[in-house]
């Protein structure tokens, strides 16, 4: 469609937004957030003011906290009127070593485990802690 508007002299005009994407559960959706920043007429205080919008994702390549450019088009769906441009910057992912950290886990896991049943052993029959 938009190469039809460009051979017939049309100039296709489209809004362009950058944003974060706050949610990709959906297939072929993403929630995308975008955040804008004014002053207040009177007392011109910066006002920071927060948008979403459903975004069709039809390879389904963004995820949750990468930065996207969106543009809007023809209505897709009840909510979805805007689609993935391109993805800017992927999300930071943490750089953690998970073999200590769940080495570390597993051990106070077992710890408490055995602490627990050794109450237990120690107070009779009742898993409680209560004397009966």
């Amino acid at each position: 469609m938009a190469a039809e508007q460009l051979a017939t002299g049309q100039a296709v005009n489209r809004k362009s937004r950058v944003g974060t994407v706050v949610s990709d559960k959906g297939d072929k959706t993403i929630i995308v957030q975008i955040e804008r920043a004014s002053r207040h007429r009177l007392y011109r205080k910066v006002i920071r003011r927060t948008k979403r919008y459903h975004v069709h994702d039809e390879q389904n390549t963004a995820t949750l906290g990468d930065t996207v450019r969106i543009e809007e088009c023809r209505p897709i769906s009840k909510l979805k009127r805007w689609t993935l441009i391109e993805v800017l910057t992927e999300r930071a992912v943490a750089e953690v070593a998970p073999e200590s950290l769940d080495r570390n886990l597993v051990a106070e896991m077992q710890r408490s485990a055995a602490h627990a049943a050794a109450e237990d052993t120690s107070t009779g029959a009742g898993g409680d802690g209560r004397p009966r």
